[in-house]
């Protein structure tokens, strides 16, 4: 298995196509309401992509139909926009993958379409902070195992489900490059980490069981429950001290 390790000037462009990245899912996660479609989001999604020069990762990728990916309340990843108008109390997956001068930004978030129940907000607000809590193991001389694990623990004693079957992944001129990042995993195994590699973190948890199925579209992953479930990523750069996280949102003017 062989992992890139981006040069500085190769750096500097992954932090170029991150801030495009996070610029879009800010944007586009500003837009769900009651009523919007998800089409109606996807199609903006392509708009803000051109005024940044940017384009879609997702679109035609392994022909998928989409700008990105939007999955709501049991739909796990890689959902996509259309008709479907959203209602009170969903929560919306955004996941949005950009190529700006052929490097890839790739960031996702969930978003609560005004409130919702009580243990499905528990749920992402778990899943967020779980993210957040998973990205400082992504420093030079870390073995991968250790964030992963460090993933499942916490989503098990949270009492959640851990999607096996999808995993993170690393980033750069590709979608997906090496290594694959499990959500669950041993501490101590998998390939030890080095400065200049680039990892698209993405914890993917379920509020009851872990198993998942795919729509008869090819493409949707949903919950064998129907219960929901929630969806964050970051793209991360290794460093010798503390990670860099490339897809950090601009402040809001």
């Amino acid at each position: 298995m062989s992992i890139p390790i981006k040069t500085a000037e190769q750096i500097e462009k992954m932090r170029a196509s991150g801030r495009a990245a996070a610029t879009v899912l800010q944007r586009l996660s500003l837009l769900v309401a009651p009523g919007v479609t998800t089409g109606e989001i996807d199609a903006k999604a392509a708009l803000y992509m051109q005024e940044l020069g940017c384009r879609s990762a997702f679109l035609g990728y392994r022909n998928f139909p989409g700008q990105t990916c939007i999955s709501v309340n049991e739909e796990v990843v890689h959902g996509i926009g259309g008709p479907r108008r959203l209602d009170y109390g969903d929560i919306v997956k955004i996941d949005v993958g950009i190529v700006l001068e052929g490097w890839i930004g790739d960031t996702a978030t969930t978003v609560l379409c005004g409130a919702v129940d009580p243990e499905t907000e528990r749920l992402c607000i778990a899943t967020k902070r779980i993210l957040e809590g998973a990205i400082p193991f992504a420093v030079a001389g870390r073995r991968l195992g250790d964030l992963s694990h460090y993933i499942e623990s916490e989503c098990l004693r949270e009492g959640f489900g851990v999607v096996k079957e999808f995993v993170g992944h690393g980033v750069g001129r590709n979608l997906h490059e090496e290594p694959q990042i499990p959500n669950y995993g041993r501490r101590g195994s998998g390939p030890k980490l080095k400065a200049g590699m680039t990892l698209a973190i993405e914890p993917m948890v379920n509020l009851g069981t872990a198993e998942v199925r795919i729509l008869d579209d090819g493409w949707t992953v949903v919950t064998s429950d129907g219960k929901p479930s929630s969806h964050f990523e970051h793209t991360v750069l290794v460093t010798e001290n503390e990670p860099e996280v490339l897809t950090c949102p601009p402040p809001i003017a």
